[in-house]
């Protein structure tokens, strides 16, 4: 499976408006057997900004791609110079209410599983268990060339006594924990080698233009299928990658949810699709199904990927 580098999607003209009505979501919930699949939309309420939304990153930054990865030395030394830096930002990123309310759904048993497109360990931060990451995780780092995985947390240490006194003022951080720097402000930073081998370190992400683990979408796959509907929370679909598991589910005559106040290329099979902010909207249907919500995640739960 590869993942398509479409970083822009215009909706037609004849897609249906989008709602305010939660009363689909709270009967889908309720009813049980709901598979998430969540975007970078959930994570906007944790200081994480989206690709496509309002101020997405994509107006100012366009991801790296894995060919410009593993082909360039240069863009290597640029990506990891901005990731290392974002890292420290990226990290402090905690759980907001959208979060907290998927768990608090999964723990009451109204959930057959979460899938995620995201990199940032919140889900997870909030209790969730067994999230499949479709798009791997920032946490775990691999080696291209006898892939060896190691903790991010080695490797910032790593990086850090490398660079001593990298500390440049980034413009912004995206979905992907870049930080925005300018090439002088990379300037010769310094990238480290595997310690195993020599070889080139990658983060354990999907970049665009990389493949899909086949097991893992196969994985995802059979969740579709097990599922009662699909409740999508904060994604545009504008990859492939998410997207199949939408047409897979509405061709099934399984009911499509859409929780995204952007139109998205998922519109035309959802039974609807609210345009509220996840918070309010996940929040307020825990309320109909008296589920409490956690009100922060500091207790008890894993701390997210620092």
């Amino acid at each position: 499976m590869r993942m398509r580098p479409t970083l822009s999607w215009t909706p037609p003209h004849d897609l249906p408006p989008g709602t305010t009505d939660l009363q689909p979501v709270a009967e889908a919930l309720g009813s049980g057997g709901v598979l998430v699949l969540s975007g970078a939309g959930i994570s906007t309420e944790s200081g994480i900004p989206d690709y496509r939304g309002e101020g997405g990153s994509l107006s100012r930054h366009t991801p790296m791609t894995y060919q410009d990865f593993t082909a360039s030395a240069h863009a290597r030394r640029r990506y990891w110079a901005r990731s290392h830096l974002g890292w420290r930002t990226f990290g402090r990123a905690r759980p907001n209410a959208g979060h907290r309310a998927v768990a608090a759904f999964a723990r009451h048993g109204l959930l057959s599983g979460v899938i995620t497109q995201n990199v940032d360990g919140l889900h997870q931060a909030a209790g969730s268990d067994g999230v499949v990451e479709l798009h791997g995780s920032l946490e775990r780092v691999v080696c291209l060339s006898c892939g060896a995985f190691s903790p991010r947390r080695e490797l910032a240490r790593r990086l850090e006594e490398a660079n001593p006194g990298f500390a440049p003022v980034a413009a912004g951080i995206n979905p992907d924990g870049d930080a925005d720097l300018t090439d002088a402000q990379v300037g010769d930073f310094q990238v480290v080698p595997c310690t195993v081998c020599g070889g080139i370190l990658k983060p354990d992400v999907v970049f665009f233009g990389e493949n899909v683990p086949p097991r893992r979408v196969e994985h995802c796959r059979t969740l579709v299928d097990e599922a009662a509907s699909l409740l999508v929370l904060g994604s545009s679909l504008t990859v492939m990658s998410g997207l199949r598991f939408v047409r897979q589910a509405a061709q099934a005559g399984k009911p499509v949810l859409i929780v995204n106040r952007d139109p998205t290329r998922g519109d035309p099979h959802a039974v609807t699709r609210v345009a509220l902010p996840l918070g309010q909207a996940l929040t307020t249907v825990a309320r109909r199904l008296h589920i409490p919500v956690a009100r922060d995640a500091a207790a008890g739960l894993q701390s997210p990927i620092l």
